[in-house]
């Protein structure tokens, strides 16, 4: 069982294609011909660059944008560490899917598709200050499920979640994957006060002791103290890269789902941006550790992929710029060199 587990753990990292670097010099070409100082669209000019390198096209496109969204619900939530119960995990969703919410307000207006997808809702993951959220088998599944959730040949993926007490997991991760203790990456979640965020921090404290021989395995880290939504993003990030997708992570519980990738390969999450650095305490810290470009800072704390999707307006400005200027030679204009 654990050798076939392992086989493939292996198999999803095996053979993931890099950049192409040669797309990535027709951008900087075309870039330098434009009607502009050299560098003047600042982050613009290398967003459609990382574009570019990753969808393997010299003009990248954004014809077809998919947002995601993985639901799941929480053991550890027993310990009182939200607010809110874990019936709201699956009301959530079915606002999702009946228009509802803020993700569906967003992703209509930049152009997106929006999927959820909503991963064994009336089985919690088991209470991770007693044992590891789940079993290899659950792990697995999971993995699965958001690898199989990417379609190949989408242009822009942004990966979000929902699920009551994920932030709690999020932070349990951050620790265990880049140190540090509770206090260190626990937030108010869902409108925790300070007592509860003290709680909450405790709490990431116990599970860490009781794991404390998986903190060098990603993996590990991800099984023992994730959940089924997280370990699907982890999933769907190895997906695209395998696709070659470029993907818009979301705020902190994306980023420490997606942040096992990154300890596992050294260029793990190259092909990833992070759409908004999140009010979420931790995430700002997160975003530092995993070193990838950050596009909006709007003091949204939300989830449910909200500021992946809305950094999809930046992308489509850049790429409306890089198609659509004119160059020096066909406005007519002195280049200044």
């Amino acid at each position: 069982m654990m050798t076939r587990q392992s086989d493939y753990l292996a198999d999803l990292l095996r053979g993931l294609p890099p950049p192409d670097e040669a797309a990535g010099d027709a951008v900087a070409r075309r870039q330098a011909r434009l009607t502009k100082p050299a560098g003047s669209l600042g982050q613009l000019e290398e967003a459609v660059g990382w574009l570019a390198r990753w969808q393997r096209r010299e003009m990248p496109r954004l014809d077809q944008v998919d947002v995601l969204i993985f639901a799941g619900n929480h053991g550890v939530t027993a310990q009182g560490v939200s607010p809110f119960p874990s019936e709201v995990t699956a009301q959530m969703v079915a606002n999702f899917q009946a228009g509802g919410a803020a993700i569906n307000q967003i992703a209509a207006a930049v152009g997106a598709t929006l999927s959820v997808v909503p991963l064994a809702l009336d089985q919690p993951t088991a209470d991770f200050t007693v044992e590891p959220a789940m079993t290899p088998a659950e792990f697995r599944a999971a993995l699965e499920a958001g690898f199989e959730a990417v379609v190949p040949g989408t242009d822009l993926l942004c990966l979000g979640e929902m699920g009551i007490g994920n932030t709690t997991a999020a932070a349990a991760m951050a620790a265990a994957l880049f140190g540090g203790e509770g206090r260190d990456w626990a937030g108010r979640g869902t409108g925790l006060d300070a007592a509860g965020v003290a709680h909450k921090a405790a709490v990431v404290d116990r599970a860490l002791t009781l794991h404390a021989e998986a903190s060098g395995d990603p993996w590990e880290v991800a099984r023992r103290l994730g959940g089924r939504e997280t370990a699907a993003i982890l999933g769907a990030v190895l997906a695209a890269r395998r696709h070659s997708i470029p993907v818009l992570l979301d705020g902190f519980v994306c980023s420490a789902a997606a942040a096992a990738a990154a300890k596992l390969l050294p260029d793990g999450l190259e092909h990833t941006m992070i759409g908004h650095v999140s009010a979420e305490a931790g995430h700002r810290r997160l975003v530092r550790e995993l070193g990838r470009p950050t596009l909006l800072d709007l003091d949204m704390r939300l989830g449910e992929a909200s500021g992946a999707a809305l950094a999809v307006s930046i992308l489509r400005a850049a790429v409306a710029c890089h198609s659509g200027m004119a160059t020096f030679a066909e406005a007519g204009v002195a280049d200044g060199r």
